[in-house]
């Protein structure tokens, strides 16, 4: 599958006393890239919960920071499917600085469950949500 990326900016609420992006706000950007790569594939979070009564929600994270990120800095926030199972997405994100993509912030491994959105319980993704994630041209 293909990168997605999302555009965003460093906002000052977003850093820490030192100047630079507090660490757990690069989850965040990670948290809203998925959303919008959802978005892209015309999948809408709450439409999920009305209609399929499912929900994602983040089971694992892997995060490894190279690089700080600091007030106004404009960022891009890469989002990679690599595992698509039944029940669950892993997802490779990178976020780097837009000026230079080799400025890489954040490396991570992100994984992902379907769970029913009544009482949380596993779930399998919906064949029709997993035949568009699967294909995944957006």
């Amino acid at each position: 599958m293909k990168p997605f990326v999302w555009p965003t900016r460093v906002y000052y609420e977003d850093t820490d006393a030192g100047g630079v992006v507090y660490y757990a706000n690069y989850l965040k950007y990670m948290e809203r890239a998925r959303t919008e790569w959802l978005r892209a594939l015309n999948i809408e979070q709450d439409e999920l919960i009305e209609e399929l009564n499912v929900l994602f929600a983040v089971r694992s994270v892997n995060i490894e920071y190279k690089k700080p990120a600091r007030f106004n800095d404009a960022l891009m926030v890469t989002v990679v499917p690599h595992a698509l199972k039944p029940a669950s997405i892993s997802f490779k994100q990178v976020i780097s600085q837009q000026a230079d993509e080799a400025n890489i912030c954040t490396t991570s491994e992100v994984n992902i469950v379907c769970l029913n959105a009544k009482d949380f319980s596993p779930n399998p993704i919906p064949k029709n949500l997993y035949k568009i994630i699967k294909a995944g041209e957006i």
